[in-house]
């Protein structure tokens, strides 16, 4: 396999991942919402062995439902989103889908969050669908 590359808009902060994702879905919940601006956000989880970052990263910290902090990454100079932590999976960066260079290096495995997608939604019906959070990665 190829190295899989991605940045921001700017290209200010480049990617390199040397693996393929352990798991890649697209998220549904109202977080994921707001970050895309409106629909879902495709996810690709790597073990943090496997990813190199270059460029400066500003990142925002909260606290999900589930008590755990979610750091997301940005561009501090485009406002790309282009990465996310888990406090509860420290092991793994998520890398956001759109900001990949080629975005059909990877496919998403599931949906997760439908139960809070917006009616219009369209959401692929031949993926495993999880209604809310599904088991840990890995």
């Amino acid at each position: 396999m190829n190295a899989i590359t991605g940045g921001c808009l700017c290209q200010a902060v480049r990617y390199k991942a040397g693996v393929d994702p352990i798991m890649t879905r697209i998220c549904w919940c109202r977080v994921c919402q707001h970050v895309s601006g409106g629909n879902s956000t495709i996810n690709a989880f790597f073990n943090n062995e496997d990813f190199e970052i270059e460029g400066e990263v500003r990142w925002y910290a909260s606290t999900a439902d589930s008590g755990n902090v979610v750091s997301r990454g940005f561009c501090p100079t485009c406002g790309s989103p282009l990465f996310a932590k888990n406090s509860a999976r420290s092991q793994f960066i998520v890398a956001r889908v759109g900001s990949l260079d080629d975005p059909n290096a990877v496919s998403p495995m599931a949906s997760i969050w439908t139960s809070e997608a917006p009616e219009w939604a369209l959401i692929h019906p031949d993926l495993p669908q999880v209604e809310r959070q599904p088991p840990p990665v890995g």
